[in-house]
């Protein structure tokens, strides 16, 4: 087949969605296929819904294609042009705008809805994904899900039993993602302020909004957490990995992710992981057995789970090994790409 991938800005960005491009990219390449990518320029909402007026656009897209595979971010330049291609299309969705609370959560779900229901299949990244997606329109026969691989760090290089890694005190928390409110930082914070464990947190990740994190700087203050929280930035590979060696668990309450690949990752170090259960992290975390699922914006729950992994270093061991088995699990990247192929190979083969 021949595969047009369209994706807004650089493949080569650095975030979870745009790994996952680029590890099925190569999958689907050394099964055999061609796959041209076409990097669209990043738009805001606006702009990106004033794209489908673009003649230009239109005959970008429609070139000598079997298939074209859309990352759904790019949606607002997509939603109207698609209907003037002849080309089947099939959408990857990793997250919806539509998902998120926001005021404009409406305006998005109506863009969104309008989009997926004009494409030829949609590959979803977890069984929620899948279940919004089918929520705004999609036929389910239509889907396919294709959970993201995690090999991004080796932590066969650590070979320290989990048992021995979730001795001492104090319980070191870890949140690693973009400083943004949607990650549920504040309730974090808020959660370690109530706990009378000894416990610190270490927050990894790049500011996304400057006021944010000067706000979430003075909840610290204001907490009097300063000696037990650290803000590091955004980090390198290497960096991360031995953070998530030095680490007890991960803790990212999210008030909505579409997958959350950021949890095995630390589960493939032993961590267990305190996520919402509002969006992907279901189809990872088992609530009790390999990390806790959290209702969002709910700092007591938050606590509960910090003051149980501390004063019960028994249960953070099994939990720990518990993550690793559950990292152990995952599909890698062929067993991805072959699911993915398989819808495209089904959209290209229907009739008109």
């Amino acid at each position: 087949m021949k595969i047009g991938l369209v994706v807004y800005g650089d493949l080569d960005t650095r975030s979870g969605g745009f790994r996952y491009d680029r590890q099925l990219v190569a999958a689907l390449r050394a099964m055999g296929e061609a796959v041209e990518v076409i990097e669209l320029p990043w738009r805001s909402y606006p702009r990106g819904l004033l794209d489908n007026l673009s003649p230009g656009l239109r005959r970008r897209l429609a070139g000598d294609h079997d298939v074209l595979l859309q990352d759904e971010l790019a949606h607002p330049s997509l939603v109207g042009t698609n209907h003037r291609l002849s080309t089947p299309i099939v959408s990857i969705v990793h997250h919806l705008r539509a998902s998120e609370p926001s005021r404009l959560a409406p305006l998005y779900r109506g863009v969104e809805g309008h989009y997926l229901r004009g494409v030829d299949g949609v590959v979803c990244n977890s069984t929620v994904t899948r279940d919004v997606v089918t929520d705004l329109g999609v036929d389910p026969d239509r889907t396919v899900i294709a959970p993201p691989a995690c090999d991004r760090f080796d932590p066969t290089l650590d070979s320290a039993p989990v048992a021995e890694r979730t001795q001492g005190t104090p319980l070191r928390v870890l949140f690693v993602g973009n400083i943004t409110p949607r990650k549920g930082i504040e309730t974090l914070l808020d959660g370690l302020a109530q706990t009378d464990a000894d416990a610190e947190l270490t927050v990894v990740g790049r500011p996304v909004d400057e006021a944010y994190s000067t706000q979430l700087r003075q909840s610290v203050a204001d907490h009097r957490l300063t000696e037990r929280v650290q803000f590091t930035g955004e980090l390198s590979d290497a960096e991360l990995a031995e953070r998530f060696r030095e680490h007890h668990t991960l803790a990212v309450p999210s008030r909505y992710e579409g997958y959350g690949l950021v949890y095995l990752e630390a589960m493939s170090y032993g961590l267990p992981v305190i996520a919402s259960r509002a969006g992907g992290a279901t189809d990872i975390v088992t609530d009790g057995e390999n990390g806790f699922l959290l209702d969002p914006d709910d700092p007591a729950a938050v606590a509960d789970a910090i003051t149980s992994l501390a004063t019960d270093r028994e249960r953070l061991a099994a939990m720990g090994q518990a993550a690793r088995e559950r990292y152990d699990a995952q599909p890698d990247w062929l067993e991805t790409a072959e699911r993915v192929w398989e819808l495209l190979s089904n959209v290209v083969a229907a009739p008109d």
